[in-house]
């Protein structure tokens, strides 16, 4: 279930002429009986309210005031969002014989044609109020107040992300929440302007469109009409051949990106994580080789020396705003998937209450979920929705994980191979994928129901946070990554598994060893081959090609270099 809300404004909406059908209040209560919330969103003052809608009770909490007054029917709290009105300007109002006028704890309300003396008397007394209309209202509200606020710390309260919210309005005032809300609906007899800010309008108006909206919440948590709002997608990039954009929707399964390491996961999932956080969308990257250092747009729980805590990962995770990433080094290998998959579950059960994290990031997904771990069969749910898995090849990942896939992106060499294996896993045929290797900044996108992948122009990060340095530097790069020194006559074999280690081993090994790899060009061939980084394997090279260098000198220079970018102090703080 991914939508755990349900927000409806109440003149025009589930009322009509200040009433609410008992058809209306049966689908209201077959939303709470979903396990869904029930939230009010009224213009109305409070004991007005109460007056004409005794039922109100039936709602989790109540928006009244236009956003200026919270009320919780169970408990009979009412929580002031905002200042009273000021006295000056209501004794003005009413010297000017301004009628009806109603007063609430913050609100001030009258009806068109006052409007005019209305912005007259807060002009001549210098208030900062704003004046907000509805269908013939006239509303006067403290700056910043409008039915968004309201609806912002009644979801708060809630627990609920607003993109997991959907809301429901007709008029001018409901603009603000209903843009709020992940999901905006408008009943038919909606003014014009509202219909067109929408992502979808109902056949019928008032309560009978609210009952339509119900009818398919219950059935289908809105599926068939998801495809068509696109305004908390991710996108992805562009389709080279038709120039439509590709976006990755938060309501399906989850999303596979795979490729060859160097061949541009990183940096597009780096370009995720930025629209991500541009949303205002949370985020959980699950890291278990600290690709991702410390930065001032997530929190880090656990490095190479501290295990991160289940229970710290998801008291952030409650607290909206708050992005977080888990770092798995400290964690023995066998370890990492175990840790995993305790914690999955109860960040599943957390997206399931609040919506939170709106997006999981499981990187380096085949450590995590290994073809070979059973327990994922019984672990994993059978839908994983927003969630992106990165991995090197899709054959190493649990096909209970490939089940959850909705959509995959290959980028790099052989996307032919990457779809074949991905293609067999889930038991559906990817046709016509060419192989080589794909143009940096390009990958081949394939969605559920498609039988060919398009080829689309991927969207580049703002910002190159070169977040691999943190791995190269200290995490475990794979066996096959790794640096041997081997020596002339291939005896040894001392693994380096990341730079950190190959600089201690570059003091060890004796001259005849260093000098061998030095003499073969090995140490720029694994710095431009691996580490991916053409800088320093260049300026490598040069050391390496320099005739008569003595050992003592070569460690020196190449420990240097090394140090400069990805392991000394300096580089210690970007």
């Amino acid at each position: 279930m991914y939508f755990l809300a349900l927000i409806a404004d109440y003149d025009g909406t589930i009322a009509h002429h200040s009433t609410v059908d008992a058809e209306t209040l049966k689908a209201l209560t077959r939303v709470k009986q979903s396990g869904r919330k029930l939230v009010l969103i009224t213009g109305r003052i409070l004991p007005d309210l109460k007056r004409v809608f005794p039922e109100i009770g039936i709602f989790d909490l109540v928006v009244a005031e236009n956003g200026a007054l919270l009320y919780n029917p169970r408990t009979k709290e009412e929580t002031a969002l905002a200042p009273a009105p000021p006295p000056d300007l209501v004794d003005c109002l009413k010297s000017l014989k301004v009628e009806p006028l109603a007063v609430g704890r913050t609100i001030v309300a009258t009806w068109e044609p006052h409007e005019n003396v209305v912005l007259k008397a807060i002009r001549e007394l210098g208030l900062e109020h704003q004046i907000i209309f509805n269908k013939g209202a006239v509303m006067v509200l403290p700056p910043n107040i409008n039915k968004a606020s309201g609806l912002s710390e009644a979801l708060r309260i809630l627990n609920i992300a607003p993109q997991c919210a959907v809301g429901v309005g007709d008029a001018e005032n409901d603009h603000a929440f209903l843009l709020r809300c992940g999901c905006a609906v408008a009943v038919s007899n909606a003014i014009d302007a509202v219909k067109q800010k929408v992502d979808w309008v109902t056949k019928g108006d008032h309560g009978t469109g609210v009952r339509e909206l119900v009818d398919r919440l219950i059935e289908n948590d809105l599926n068939d009409v998801a495809r068509a709002f696109p305004r908390h997608s991710i996108t992805l990039g562009t389709d080279m051949k038709t120039k439509d954009e590709i976006a990755l929707s938060p309501y399906f399964g989850s999303t596979l990106i795979c490729g060859i390491s160097g061949g541009g996961k990183s940096t597009t999932v780096t370009g995720l994580l930025e629209s991500m956080m541009q949303r205002g969308l949370q985020s959980c990257v699950i890291d278990p080789e600290g690709d991702y250092g410390p930065s001032e747009d997530w929190v880090v729980l656990g490095d190479a020396k501290a295990q991160p805590q289940a229970d710290d990962v998801l008291e952030l995770l409650r607290r909206p705003g708050h992005n977080v990433v888990v770092n798995m080094l400290a964690f023995s290998m066998p370890d990492r998937p175990l840790f995993f998959m305790r914690l999955l579950p109860d960040i599943v059960k957390q997206r399931a209450r609040s919506g939170r994290p709106q997006w999981l990031v499981i990187d380096e997904a085949h450590h995590m979920l290994p073809t070979s771990w059973e327990p994922a069969i019984h672990t994993l749910p059978k839908d994983l929705p927003a969630t992106l898995m990165v991995t090197v090849h899709p054959a190493q990942l649990s096909k209970h994980a490939l089940q959850t896939v909705n959509a995959a992106l290959v980028v790099g060499k052989h996307p032919d191979q990457a779809f074949a294996e991905f293609s067999e896993a889930i038991g559906e045929p990817i046709e016509n994928v060419p192989g080589g290797e794909l143009e940096k900044g390009t990958g081949y996108f394939w969605r559920r129901g498609d039988r060919t992948p398009r080829l689309i122009k991927l969207v580049r990060p703002v910002q190159d946070r070169k977040r691999h340095a943190r791995k190269y530097a200290k995490g475990h790069l794979d066996e096959s990554l790794q640096f041997y020194f081997r020596g002339p006559h291939n005896r040894l074999k001392l693994r380096a598994q990341n730079l950190s280690v190959f600089l201690q081993m570059a003091e060890g090994v004796d001259d005849e060893t260093w000098q061998h790899h030095l003499k073969g060009g090995d140490y720029s061939r694994w710095f431009r081959e691996t580490i991916k980084d053409k800088d320093m394997a260049d300026e490598a090279e040069t050391v390496e090609q320099e005739a008569g260098i003595v050992p003592e000198e070569s460690r020196a220079r190449i420990r240097e270099i090394v140090d400069r970018r990805y392991t000394g102090p300096a580089s210690e703080q970007q």
